[in-house]
């Protein structure tokens, strides 16, 4: 016995009736589909009838790259399986970034939210590679879950891992952190710049200076000058001259890639800090949107109440 319950008790005619009555061009574009749909996990559980029946219901697409198969907010009509090519499943969040939840490939479908609960589509789907696809609408999805219930885990599995990517992605574009946005895309070049320039202004760095200078000086001047370890850069210290003049090079080049890479981390913190100032000037453009629905509701209520109290005194004047 089949994990799922045949399909000749749940479609209303046989599938060997539609076989006979379906020209051979028409039974091996059939054959072909049953083949297809074996080998999707989604369809795994049923048995060859099943297959066949469900296969002769569907619909074949083909779409060229840059067609957009439905917008977010469009009425959720069908469920896509992907044969060949690749479609991008995005949206855009309300700071107009766009948010990619999925590329969908051979054997991967999408579209099932819209098409269990009926409402709109919650993301945009665009071809990016040549499509072919198989459509299942709201019928054949309810002919096939009664065919098969156990397949309902496999929409539910679908359904939780493009959850899980959204809340993730979600979670990590509402708050960004600048050092995580950085740090890891330095290379080794940035991280000694950034380590010079930050060695060069501190304390420590200012006092190996003065105790090298001041070794210097004191071995290239009397009495020390005359001595077996001085007298090698006699005054006016052209030696230390050019040594002190090359470092400066040398160190204003590691300064100046470490500002640089500053520059472009405050660009990435003033974007992360525009994004996070337009939310929340969105949410308070929303909060105000509900303050006023509220403040609309509670007038008609009032009003809507003034009237059901005024009606009972104007009939009882009339009766006077």
């Amino acid at each position: 016995m089949p994990s799922c319950l045949r399909a000749e008790l749940i479609l209303p005619f046989p599938h060997v009736k539609f076989a006979r009555a379906r020209p051979t061009l028409h039974a091996r574009a059939v054959a072909a589909r049953t083949d297809l749909l074996a080998g999707i996990p989604l369809f795994s559980l049923l048995d060859e009838h099943e297959l066949a029946a469900l296969a002769e219901r569907l619909d074949e697409v083909r779409e060229p790259e840059g067609t957009v198969l439905f917008h977010a907010g469009d009425p959720g009509e069908a469920l896509y399986v992907v044969i060949e090519g690749e479609v991008e499943i995005f949206f855009k969040n309300a700071t107009g970034e766009r948010i990619v939840l999925e590329h969908a490939g051979p054997r991967d479908f999408f579209g099932e939210i819209s098409l269990i609960d009926l409402g709109p589509r919650l993301a945009s789907a665009l071809v990016k590679k040549p499509l072919h696809a198989l459509v299942i609408d709201h019928g054949d999805l309810e002919q096939f879950l009664a065919a098969c219930p156990t397949a309902a885990m496999d929409l539910m599995a679908a359904m939780g891992r493009r959850l899980r990517e959204t809340t993730r992605l979600l979670r990590s574009s509402a708050s960004r952190n600048i050092n995580l946005e950085t740090e890891d895309k330095r290379t080794a070049v940035q991280k000694a710049a950034d380590w010079i320039s930050d060695f060069s202004g501190s304390l420590p760095f200012l006092f190996i200076h003065v105790a090298v200078f001041a070794v210097w000086i004191g071995l290239n001047v009397p009495p020390l000058d005359h001595t077996a370890l001085g007298g090698w850069d006699a005054y006016p210290f052209g030696l230390l001259t050019m040594s002190v003049s090359l470092e400066a090079i040398i160190l204003s080049v590691f300064v100046l890639l470490s500002q640089n890479r500053q520059v472009s981390r405050d660009r990435v913190r003033n974007d992360i800090e525009y994004d996070v100032n337009l939310k929340a000037e969105l949410e308070v453009a929303h909060l105000h949107e509900k303050v006023d629905q509220l403040y609309e509701d509670v007038a008609r209520r009032l009003q809507n109440l003034e009237r059901s109290l005024a009606a009972p005194s104007g009939s009882s004047t009339t009766r006077r």
